[in-house]
């Protein structure tokens, strides 16, 4: 029951606009996005239910938001976790829910209930475009047996995309391996894995590709020492963990114990060694704390109003006020000037899911201005079709990412290597991207990738 009290008083909280749904969740302490964001999408459907089915007329001590919640995860989600008077009364009025959802599709006219939503409840702008990426945990599996297993599940495998178009066009049980990054699958939109065993087992992340970009492009060399400066969930720290092969150390921080613990569970059962969790906020760790002299990498991915996130979110939340932009640009280059100041630092991601220029381009503008002398922006993944935006010289060194241009959440990504003879790279283009780069010449668009040596476990149907 907890979980949806606490679901409730974030719709509570984005109404009052106390802040975004990733920061409000990420405040929760419990793994909310997926139940807010589908109450959010189903909305409009959830106030016509509730106003035919007499619900909070019946129900005079279930709050509004509480019953959207509740009423959401019985008919569209994955069905109510809850016991108690919330069973009872998921008992007592399922009958009359079901049937006046059954009546609105009828006076609708549609059959799915994915049918009941507006295009611009079914995710926001161009959401409905984003495919599934699904990343090969490759500390586990390789991109072959993935394959192969899909392939055995039904699967039809139509090799490497050659544009975007190609994964804008996916469809039915297709797929295809991604034409920028080297262990991302594709599949239509709204495919779902969470019940597949290569999920449950730790041998696929579901990832959006955008997401995958900054462990991608800071490509720390096998043996490093790197901190994850604001690591939970954990994704983008187990993709850390893919890059280093497992030889390092990832130092990984996060201030709230019960996202850690979450966090510590996907880890392990992605087959990530060598990493140190911390609760504790990343401004207050020393940078001349012995612990830390081997740093050379850092990935910066701080909290932000998650403007980019349109695929799972739809267009109900408001839009960050000029105040609150100023505060989470003000909280962002403090923390990262501070990572700038580890004394080892070699490379450094600045991310953020975030389309706004006062969280992006003006943070890294702002931060080079006073450390430009030690750290220079790298012109980073060349090919890739968006670049940012002209807030300053130099800014189209800088990534972005959209819906609309990249079929991904949005995403803002800029590289800053220490300047001089001691950087990671001399190269504009990390290692990793070289190595894709050199892996795509003599390949055909769409042909499938040269096979590779299944030195992992495989997985069994």
């Amino acid at each position: 029951m907890a979980v949806y009290s606490a679901a409730a008083a974030v719709l509570q909280g984005l109404e009052r606009g106390a802040g975004g749904v990733k920061e409000l969740v990420y405040h929760s302490r419990f793994p909310l996005y997926a139940l807010v964001a589908g109450t959010l999408r189903y909305s409009p459907v959830l106030e016509k239910l509730l106003a035919g089915a007499a619900l909070l007329q019946a129900e005079k001590k279930l709050s509004l938001h509480l019953a959207k919640v509740l009423v959401y995860d019985l008919l569209f989600g994955k069905g109510l976790k809850c016991g108690g008077r919330w069973k009872a009364l998921a008992r007592r009025h399922r009958a009359r829910l079901e049937a006046e959802l059954a009546r609105l599709k009828v006076r609708q006219k549609v059959i799915r209930n994915e049918d009941l939503l507006a295009p611009a409840q079914a995710g926001g702008p161009g959401a409905s475009q984003v495919p599934r990426y699904v990343r090969i945990n490759t500390l586990k599996t390789c991109v072959d047996d993935v394959i192969d297993f899909f392939k055995r599940e039904g699967y039809s495998y139509l090799g490497k995309a050659a544009s975007v178009e190609e994964l804008r066009a996916l469809s039915g049980k297709k797929f295809l391996l991604d034409l920028h990054l080297p262990e991302l699958l594709v599949f239509p939109p709204q495919t779902d894995f969470h019940d597949n065993l290569l999920y449950t087992s730790g041998h696929i992340i579901l990832q959006d590709k955008a997401s995958c970009l900054p462990a991608f492009l800071l490509s720390p060399a096998a043996g490093s020492h790197v901190i994850d400066a604001c690591a939970a969930p954990g994704n983008k720290t187990s993709h850390l963990a893919a890059i280093l092969k497992n030889k390092g150390q990832i130092f990984a921080f996060d201030m709230d114990a019960k996202r850690l613990a979450t966090m510590n569970t996907m880890l392990m059962r992605a087959g990530v060694t060598g990493f140190q969790l911390a609760q504790q906020d990343f401004l207050m760790v020393d940078p001349g704390d012995p612990k830390y002299s081997k740093v050379a990498y850092i990935l910066l991915d701080p909290s932000c109003s998650g403007s980019g996130m349109v695929n799972r979110v739809p267009t109900a939340e408001a839009a960050p006020s000029a105040e609150r932009l100023q505060a989470l640009a003000g909280f962002q280059r403090k923390v990262l000037s501070h990572a700038l100041s580890f004394p080892a630092l070699q490379r450094l991601v600045y991310s953020t899911c975030s389309l706004h220029r006062e969280e992006n381009e003006d943070v890294v503008g702002a931060v080079l201005q006073e450390r430009g002398s030690a750290f220079r922006l790298v012109h980073a993944f060349p090919c890739w079709p968006c670049r940012g935006l002209a807030a300053f010289p130099g800014a189209e060194s800088c990534l972005r990412a959209s819906a609309a241009d990249t079929l991904t959440h949005g995403f803002f990504v800029a590289v800053l290597e220490r300047r001089g003879d001691g950087a990671a790279a001399s190269s504009s283009l990390p290692a990793a991207a070289d190595n894709t780069s050199r892996h795509s010449e003599g390949t055909e668009p769409g042909a499938a990738p040269k096979k590779r040596k299944r030195k992992k476990q495989r997985v069994k149907e």
